[in-house]
């Protein structure tokens, strides 16, 4: 062990990704933190900042676009990359985090991106909605995993905004015939350590793993203008690392995202390769270090993302606490048109959320991207259900659902919270935000 540099990864969050980093720098020799709630600080004392626990390098892997107040983020990853060298700048996630930005950056260093719109306004967006085309994409700026991403036709108005976040229409881009699909790259410094076809799954048209998406290997399918397309996107954005996600056109290649917290699980599965082992070298690295090359590719065969040794025994006190919700709460649900107040009822029996069909109208949820067989109640009888992607704000929090659609219209509460996004919270039944709404006017 080599104890005189230490890696640390600025991570809040307990991602297998953020594991497999820290094993992978402990695999190469070298000290590992955790820099996360439990351990760390910041000091100035007479002028001078000084950071605990100590460490030679920072890994930025903090999830921004998963964070109710990424400025909040922003500003401690600032902070950090004051005092030490840093994968991953600030300036370079805030850029890359936002897609529009990202898009805006990437076109004026002349790499090809699909045309796309945002306007401030929903009139704007709506009237100009007939420039992209019979079929459009249409995505909040700020998301990940696929949530907050739809197609809309021709006659579908168009929001500026989905809940709090602004949203943009982006052509779609298909080739005649072909399953969709789309390739991520990986990228780590200078090095493209292998390359990943991902394919959308049934009923479906987004390619992410976590929905389900299929995954085969394309690192020998890297032409030189990939490379060129992929490296000249990372240098633009500014990342050290990042997952380069192209399409294919007719006429060519675009860029569609540059992700600077891309997913291990679904490139290892795909390539056998694991990013991990190449990231914790570029550390080491930048912070003096030196590493044998055959080491990194013998460790990268294997993803270990088993809990590290540097994980943080966490504290009574800093323990992060699960957020209560009630029995009811006053919830916002946005679609792709609008977004709608309203009270909704916690089911913690209920697999899936539910929202009424007048509901889902009015916002604008959909289209459809699949249907579900259910049986309600005592009937012997099943019913189908359409499932369509809501966005759901809880408590300052966002979530991006896929909710089925039925007639609730004999209900009290027009959206019902399942399993998908209670799981999150702590659901106290006694706690009515409707009940002390009419406690209020009775009062008044």
């Amino acid at each position: 062990m080599n104890d005189d540099l230490t890696v640390g990864v600025l991570s809040l969050h307990n991602s297998k990704e953020t594991k497999a980093i820290l094993n992978a720098v402990d695999d190469l020799g070298y000290g590992t933190e955790w820099l996360r709630a439990e351990n760390t600080s910041v000091s100035i004392d007479g002028g001078a900042v000084s950071i605990e626990p100590d460490v030679d390098v920072v890994t930025n892997r903090l999830l921004l676009s998963n964070t109710p107040q990424p400025c909040e983020e922003l500003g401690i990853a600032n902070v950090f990359e004051g005092t030490r060298p840093m994968l991953n700048t600030p300036e370079a996630t805030m850029t890359a985090m936002h897609k529009f930005a990202a898009a805006t950056t990437l076109a004026d260093a002349g790499v090809p991106v699909p045309d796309a719109l945002l306007a401030l306004g929903s009139d704007t967006l709506t009237r100009r909605r007939e420039e992209f085309g019979s079929e459009a994409v249409y995505k909040t700026s700020i998301g990940t995993h696929g949530g907050g991403t739809w197609k809309v036709g021709p006659d579908e108005a168009v929001n500026a905004m989905v809940g709090n976040r602004y949203a943009f229409l982006q052509d779609l881009i298909e080739r005649d015939g072909e399953k969709h699909r789309d390739l991520r790259v990986y990228v780590v410094g200078d090095d493209l350590i292998g390359a990943m076809h991902r394919y959308a799954p049934d009923g479906d048209w987004r390619t992410n793993v976590s929905l389900g998406g299929d995954v085969r290997d394309a690192t020998e399918q890297l032409t030189d203008e990939i490379r060129d397309i992929v490296r000249d996107a990372t240098d633009a954005i500014g990342l050290d690392y990042a997952g380069v996600d192209l399409i294919e056109g007719e006429d060519g290649w675009y860029v569609l995202e540059v992700n600077p917290t891309a997913g291990f699980k679904g490139f290892f599965e795909a390539t056998g390769t694991s990013p991990a082992p190449y990231i914790a070298k570029l550390a080491i690295e930048r912070a003096g270090g030196t590493i044998d090359d055959d080491l990194v590719k013998s460790i990268a065969r294997t993803l270990d993302d088993s809990v590290p040794a540097a994980r943080p025994q966490p504290s009574h006190t800093s323990e992060q606490e699960i957020v209560p919700i009630g029995y009811t709460e006053e919830v916002l649900v946005s679609g792709t048109s609008d977004s709608k107040t309203v009270y909704a009822k916690s089911d913690t029996g209920a697999t899936r959320t539910s929202i009424d069909t007048s509901l889902a109208a009015e916002i604008g949820a959909g289209p459809i991207k699949s249907k579900m067989r259910v049986k309600s109640g005592s009937s012997k009888r099943s019913k189908v259900r359409p499932i369509v992607d809501i966005v759901v704000g809880v408590g300052g929090r966002r979530h991006t659902v896929a909710a089925n659609v039925e007639d609730r219209s004999h209900m009290e509460y027009p959206l019902l919270l399942g399993r998908d996004i209670l799981e999150h919270y702590h659901v106290d039944v006694a706690r009515r935000a409707d009940a002390e709404d009419d406690e209020v006017e009775l009062e008044e």
